[in-house]
């Protein structure tokens, strides 16, 4: 779940984490978001990871799976599941839905997009083995010139990555936000740490400064009736100091195919008192969902 902000120039990056930090902690389960737009996208997004928005263009992560992945009755060489195949995106679309970009990434095995933060210079994005306990690799993108640049692996599927641009520290979760990274700027890695909340899944978070980042995703619960189970979404504040939870709440939006909004990518800003959010929480034929909340002041 991404959380970059974007303010009047007036206003000082301190100031902005702060109005973004406070107005998050208000959230409760019965804040009340309202749809505000549905931008229809032009184009097959696949299967969005993580989102954020830079001035008029949206950049958004996708995995495109040309073969599934199949799970082993036993373990195999420590895997749970074969490889499959797919292609890694990192998609460029301006407010009409146009695609402008498609940034491929990627190698071999490892297809699979994650959430993503743009840290005022560039956009980081991990692309991982489409399975746990695998391989990844770490990229920063120039927004500018939409050239990509292999940073450093790591030894482990990493669903989405973090940059402090105070600290210059980056973090990472791990399949399903079990575990918690931390790496100097270089990937030299300093802290792995379990998560000790589980609410949810995370799937894209993106830093608010101050050693803090907010963190979106899901989590699949049964139903007692039928096979299929309940999407709950919610959204996290946490402190990259010690990765303990903060602020969570639930988000019970559904998209019209019946996703929660915070299945897939999500982005939040500030607007005025409120917040905004984005989300596309659809696969392939989708739309770009903007939310706001009308009660944070109450």
């Amino acid at each position: 779940m991404s959380a970059s902000l974007i303010v009047p120039q007036s206003e000082t990056i301190s100031a902005k984490e702060l109005k973004l930090e406070d107005q998050f902690q208000q959230l409760t389960r019965n804040t009340d978001w309202q749809q505000q737009e549905e931008i229809d996208l032009q184009f097959d997004v696949y299967h969005p990871q993580g989102i954020t928005r830079i001035g008029d263009l949206y950049y958004m992560s996708s995995v495109e799976i040309i073969e599934s992945t199949v799970k082993y009755e036993q373990p195999i060489d420590g895997y749970d599941r074969t490889p499959g195949k797919g292609v890694g995106h990192l998609f460029v679309f301006n407010q009409n839905g146009e695609l402008l970009k498609d940034i491929q990434l990627g190698e071999g095995n490892m297809y699979h997009p994650g959430g993503i933060d743009f840290d005022g210079e560039f956009i980081w994005i991990s692309v991982a083995e489409y399975r746990p306990n695998s391989e990844s690799i770490i990229y920063k993108v120039d927004p500018e010139t939409m050239e990509s640049e292999e940073v450093f692996r790591v030894n482990d599927h990493i669903g989405g990555i973090v940059s402090d641009e105070q600290n210059g520290k980056l973090y990472g979760i791990s399949w399903g936000s079990r575990n918690f990274y931390e790496w100097n700027s270089k990937g030299k890695e300093r802290n792995v740490q379990e998560n000790s909340s589980f609410f949810i899944d995370y799937q894209d978070c993106e830093s608010v400064g101050k050693d803090k980042m907010v963190c979106s995703g899901i989590a699949g619960l049964p139903t007692t009736v039928g096979s299929e189970s309940y999407e709950l979404g919610g959204v996290a504040l946490l402190d990259l100091k010690t990765f303990n939870t903060i602020h969570e709440v639930p988000v019970t939006e559904f998209s019209s195919q019946g996703h929660v909004i915070t299945r897939n990518p999500v982005f939040l800003e500030n607007a005025g008192q409120e917040l905004r959010l984005y989300a596309v929480p659809d696969d392939n034929d989708a739309s770009l969902l903007v939310y706001e909340t009308t009660n944070l002041s109450n």
